[in-house]
């Protein structure tokens, strides 16, 4: 009974183990073509380091975008242009906001290893339904984790090292 019973616990604790040990969406799904705030949950620092920046590239197809700016967190976008420009509002949009950097504005607002915390963007999801994937680069006072990578097919991310954060449109 105790072997079942620590196979259990293991099950159990090693899974939520590996569930925490990612930067994940509070929302994990969402309506295709909707409006979305994408709330980034960050758990962890990089092997016990403090987090010093994330930077989110945002998945192609995510219009509109406008980060939530956060106290002692300084703001940074990267824009690109538009293979095929939109119009919204009256306005054609020719180019769109790809990158979105949070850089702590000194150590007393580095995001500590035993602390969490979350960094917001919204804007408008794609029509198309699948996975949609928000790939986070965590960088640490030592080391970085690149939570980027995809499965070469489906939407799984078991067996993936550092996962980026997945988003399933319906």
């Amino acid at each position: 009974m105790k072997t079942l019973q620590s196979l259990l616990m293991l099950a159990l604790f090693g899974h939520s183990a590996q569930a925490i040990a990612h930067v994940t969406l509070d929302q994990p799904e969402a309506q295709a073509g909707k409006p979305y705030k994408a709330v980034l949950k960050v758990g962890h620092g990089c092997e016990g380091s403090a987090t010093t920046q994330i930077s989110v590239r945002l998945p192609a197809g995510f219009r509109g975008a406008k980060p939530v700016p956060k106290a002692g967190w300084r703001l940074d976008l990267k824009r690109a242009p538009l293979a095929t420009p939109y119009e919204s509002h009256g306005k054609q949009i020719s180019d769109e906001l790809v990158e979105v950097i949070w850089t702590a504005q000194g150590e007393d607002n580095y995001l500590q290893d035993a602390w969490y915390d979350e960094f917001s963007v919204r804007g408008t999801l794609p029509e198309k339904t699948g996975p949609l994937w928000f790939k986070v680069k965590q960088s640490c006072v030592k080391g970085e984790w690149d939570w980027a990578e995809i499965p070469a097919s489906g939407e799984s991310t078991q067996g993936l090292k550092a996962p980026a954060a997945r988003l399933i449109l319906k």
